[in-house]
């Protein structure tokens, strides 16, 4: 069966998504020494998750003492958009991948993977995902394995220092959007606004944070849908004449 790309030209595109993974994990690995949890943990969270957003929160869980239930819906709000791409990826899948091969590498999806993998002109196989998701996923294990042995060795100062770089890459990563669309600016700061809420009025001391992120995540997702639907294709935009 021909395919048209080739694991080794999968592991070349995957590369940069790895070097970038490698710096950002490192904060990772850090975050958890420095919450209390030893640097095989870390490395095991990475090794098992692929998934930057759903480890932090799922890091504040743990720490914070929160049971699977609050766990497993917490991961199912922040992680259900790789659902989604892997709907719109296996329209683009070639016949090798047969069912077991999607169980095994859906789990590599990963937003910057779904992307690259997105802009191919021809179906693509599972020799070249795999390849494709090779230097992403050793780069986010090795970034947090060597972000647990620095955190492990380095004085608490620098540490803590490092430990803001996850959520450097998070600021830097809505800021562009949020500036250019009103309906992503008007969803972070309402989801903002409802975890301060949370966190600071007494009223919902008895709510986890766990459960506060859901509530949030939910509320302004919803809201910014009522309020900023994105118009279909076939609908003309604000400022345009219809033909």
């Amino acid at each position: 069966m021909k395919q048209f790309y080739t694991y080794k030209e999968g592991l070349r595109d995957g590369v940069p998504i790895g070097l970038g993974y490698l710096s950002v994990s490192f904060g990772f690995g850090i975050a958890v020494v420095a919450g209390g949890l030893s640097p095989l943990i870390a490395i095991l969270i990475s090794m098992t998750n692929l998934t930057s957003a759903g480890q932090l929160a799922g890091l504040g869980i743990i720490l914070a003492g929160g049971g699977m239930v609050e766990m497993a819906l917490t991961q199912l709000v922040i992680n259900v958009r790789y659902s989604l791409m892997a709907l719109s990826l296996s329209q683009r899948l070639d016949k090798s991948f047969a069912t077991p091969w999607r169980m095994l590498l859906s789990c590599f999806i990963t937003d910057e993977i779904f992307a690259v993998a997105s802009t191919k002109s021809e179906r693509v196989g599972r020799n070249y995902f795999a390849g494709l998701s090779t230097a992403p996923y050793i780069g986010w294990t090795v970034g947090t394995a060597l972000g647990a042995l620095a955190g492990a060795i380095l004085p608490d100062m620098v540490r803590n220092s490092l430990g803001l770089m996850l959520y450097g890459m998070f600021i830097a990563i809505i800021i562009p959007p949020a500036r250019r669309e009103r309906g992503v600016l008007f969803a972070v700061c309402t989801a903002v606004a409802l975890s301060c809420i949370f966190y600071y009025v007494p009223l919902f001391d008895f709510l986890s944070g766990g459960f506060a992120l859901i509530i949030s995540a939910v509320v302004a997702s919803v809201l910014a849908a009522v309020f900023f639907p994105v118009p279909a294709p076939h609908e003309s935009t604000e400022g345009e004449v219809a033909a």
